[in-house]
């Protein structure tokens, strides 16, 4: 291809100087009639228009008007050959490269009519519910997601059809399941995308600017810092959600309902024997106690006829001794 195209350039290298010349020329005359038309045409149109136009401003200096033909191609095999090589460059890194607007180019070299039909790009696509989406994604038809809509439904219902039994089914069968697998994935995130930036506006209590549009350095700053604490705050209330979602889908979750009910008989289980083991405990409490009454009573008792033992022995040893005494004393007296 690059031959062929260096062969075409040269054979045309002086068609195509002619061609550069009648373009700069052009744009000399162009910029002329439109010097004309700004200082000596009324500043009213002479026709009716849809909206507040002025010629004066429609024309002013600061507006280049320029032909828009291409110097560098002369021809169509030129034009063709330029964007085949760009088609083949899109190939290897195509996430580089605007593909919708550079096949619709292509055609629109070719000369093919109404290529805007063939070719949706994004600015072409209108915005539709959730259903004609999901329609669409399945005809593998372009979709877009707009920054007004309502996300979380969206991402409901396209969850649902996604998760939905019966299409995953048929949409497996298709030779195109891939294609709208990644479709349907693609057009979720970027319903994600834009859920995930309004609850950042909803954190920081004011509408961020559009992304389509260049910040100045000190806002992006600003908005930087600010954005910092929002996303420390929607990360922790996202997380208390996910953990409240996660404990109730575990709760319907029957093999954890078993588990739970497991547990349930279990710690029954272990609060009957519990019990029980504090019946049997209090139950030797008793016995012990039964046990140390008797032996207390038996001790008691015994202690009580010792004493009484004693008492006796110490008296008959008196008599006795008292008995010894009067004799001494008998003998005395004699």
């Amino acid at each position: 291809m690059g031959t062929t195209l260096a062969l075409m350039e040269r054979s045309m290298k002086v068609m195509s100087g002619v061609q550069a010349r009648l373009h700069a020329a052009m744009k000399k005359e162009l910029r002329l009639l439109s010097k004309i038309v700004h200082d000596y045409m009324p500043d009213e149109y002479v026709y009716e228009v849809d909206g507040d136009f002025s010629r004066k401003a429609d024309f002013d200096k600061r507006i280049d008007v320029i032909p828009v033909s291409d110097p560098n191609a002369a021809t169509m095999a030129q034009r063709i050959m330029q964007y085949q090589a760009a088609l083949q460059l899109a190939q290897q890194a195509p996430q580089l490269y605007d593909m919708g607007k550079l096949h619709r180019q292509m055609l629109e070299v070719l000369g093919i009519q109404d290529a805007e039909d063939l070719i949706k790009l994004p600015e072409d696509i209108k915005p539709s519910d959730p259903v004609t989406e999901n329609m669409m994604i399945l005809k593998q038809e372009p979709v877009k997601a707009f920054k007004y809509q309502d996300h979380e439904a969206h991402l409901a219902v396209h969850m649902a059809a996604a998760q939905d039994p019966k299409i995953m089914q048929m949409v497996g069968q298709s030779p195109f399941a891939q294609v709208i697998q990644q479709a349907m994935a693609a057009h979720i995130t970027e319903h994600v995308a834009f859920q995930y930036r309004r609850e950042m506006e909803k954190m920081l209590g004011v509408e961020m600017p559009s992304e389509d549009q260049p910040l100045p350095e000190d806002v992006e700053v600003e908005i930087s810092r600010l954005a910092k604490d929002a996303a420390e705050k929607l990360l922790k209330k996202d997380q208390a959600e996910m953990s409240q979602q996660q404990a109730q889908a575990q709760q319907q979750d029957p093999v954890v309902q078993m588990q739970q009910q497991e547990l349930q008989l279990k710690a029954q289980e272990l609060q009957h024997k519990m019990q029980l083991d504090t019946a049997k405990l209090q139950l030797e409490a008793e016995k012990i106690k039964a046990t140390n009454q008797r032996e207390g009573a038996k001790l008691g008792v015994k202690l009580a006829t010792d004493l009484d033992n004693s008492q006796r022995a110490d008296q008959q040893a008196g008599a006795k001794l008292g008995v010894e005494l009067a004799k001494e004393l008998g003998k005395g007296d004699g």
